[in-house]
């Protein structure tokens, strides 16, 4: 089990915030897809592929035997893969921009120390698409809710789609597009101790082009640039543009909003490439910006956690103890499909759980499964988790357990999207925050 200090040294040496009280936080843990191109999680990243912040190197639990398990997989939403955007593309040359319109620096985000990663892998000849209905039929501005599980089996369905088609467009329509805001929280609780856990929460923006746009692309030598505007940025303490793809002006002073434009020729290349490559995908998806939330400790987890260990020869006793914490949202909203996995070792004969758990002899973990927690449920959204093991090869060793739910509808961080300008119109705004390394230790 790996100390605190190393595991603040991984996550790139954030320093944990003063939090709530420990005397409050002991005392109340004591108590105890709108559209289906959306389908691949932001929040899962492939073995060979870093993500954001060396949370991975947390990983006791997040295993491959976890993801075989259909009721704990980690992916919330299609496990089909979807290329999004090369940081290079040879082809693409940025056009000349105005002086009044600076290229954004493609500097790392200061304060992860991380490695990094483009925002897509360059394109393969193999690479293909999930073929699946745009994101940008559904049309709706708002942000849709949905009971997206975490399994890969399950494919979210999010508003109501008008069918796959291609766009044709005359010159006074405007173009659809869809966006999603996608944050990741990553957590580490120590005990009951608030002011020992380090949270770090990243998100990134996406934007989705229905296949039919790239003929109107490629038909027009200028077509209009597309421009949105982040809005609620003040919790944002970096963003990170696809500089090959994205333009902003750094000379911009408002700290509750920052625009961006396309650069429309790098775009239509990249667009036409996945285009060539798979003719008959209905949408393309693009990573556009990436960002980082700021935190303040426990204040900024949506689910507290407290764990509590005792191990003998012969049993261990194991109790989790969680609180549903509305304040680190922007707009309190529902944590769905909630699990929590707990590795026992020592040669567990037998398990009692309140309320019931399910043990996995292979993978040596026992699994609680919550449909939802919020401000609605029993207690507030607080409870306790516990179990007994009965052992042949005891005892136990207290190991590092991990948690994951969704919540669909908002983010953590408030931060909004509107497209500035003429001719595209915003068919689908879509928001959602999940777990990325949630994990607790006694």
């Amino acid at each position: 089990m790996p100390s605190l200090d190393e595991l603040k040294v991984s996550i790139g040496n954030i320093a944990p915030s003063p939090a709530i009280s420990q005397k409050q936080s002991s005392a109340q843990m004591n108590q105890n897809s709108s559209s289906e191109e959306l389908t691949k999680s932001k929040l899962s990243t492939p073995a060979n592929e870093k993500g954001y912040g060396d949370l991975l190197a947390w990983d006791p639990l997040f295993s491959s035997s976890l993801e075989s398990s259909s009721s704990a997989s980690l992916a919330y939403s299609s496990s089909s893969a979807r290329p999004t955007t090369p940081l290079s593309v040879g082809t693409i040359v940025p056009p000349p921009r105005p002086a009044s319109r600076p290229k954004l620096s493609t500097g790392k985000l200061s304060g992860i120390n991380e490695i990094p990663r483009p925002f897509s892998p360059p394109l393969t000849s193999n690479s293909s698409l999930p073929a699946a209905a745009p994101l940008v039929h559904a049309e709706s501005t708002s942000s849709i809710s949905s009971s997206a599980s975490l399994s890969a089996a399950n494919t979210p369905i999010f508003g109501v789609s008008r069918g796959p088609s291609p766009v044709s467009l005359g010159n006074q329509d405007t173009l659809p597009v869809a966006v999603a805001l996608t944050e990741s929280v990553n957590a580490y609780f120590k005990g009951a101790d608030p002011t020992k856990c380090i949270v770090k929460i990243t998100g990134d923006m996406t934007v989705s082009f229905p296949s039919g746009i790239i003929k109107v692309f490629t038909s027009n030598p200028s077509p209009a640039v597309l421009c949105f505007r982040v809005k609620n940025t003040s919790k944002l303490e970096q963003i990170l543009p696809n500089a090959q793809l994205i333009y902003s002006d750094q000379s911009q002073s408002d700290s509750h909003t920052k625009d961006f434009w396309m650069n429309m020729q790098a775009i239509t290349v990249y667009l036409k490439k996945l285009s060539e490559q798979n003719p008959s995908a209905s949408y393309y998806n693009v990573d556009v910006l990436k960002y980082q939330v700021s935190s303040n400790g426990i204040q900024s987890t949506p689910l507290n956690l407290a764990t509590y260990w005792k191990c003998n020869a012969s049993t261990t006793d194991v109790r989790v103890d969680y609180k549903y914490n509305p304040e680190s949202m922007n707009v309190p909203s529902m944590l769905s499909n909630v699990q929590v996995v707990v590795p026992v070792d020592g040669g567990v004969t037998n398990m009692q759980s309140l309320p019931p758990a399910k043990w996995n002899a292979d993978q040596m973990k026992a699994y609680w499964k919550i449909s939802s927690i919020s401000e609605k449920s029993e207690n507030g959204g607080s409870g306790s988790l516990r179990a007994k093991f009965e052992l042949s090869e005891g005892p136990s060793k207290p190991a590092t357990l991990a948690v994951l739910f969704i919540s669909e509808g908002s983010t953590l961080s408030g931060a909004d999207v509107e497209l500035v300008g003429t001719g595209y119109r915003l068919s689908l705004l879509k928001k959602r925050f999940a777990t990325g390394r949630y994990m607790a230790d006694c």
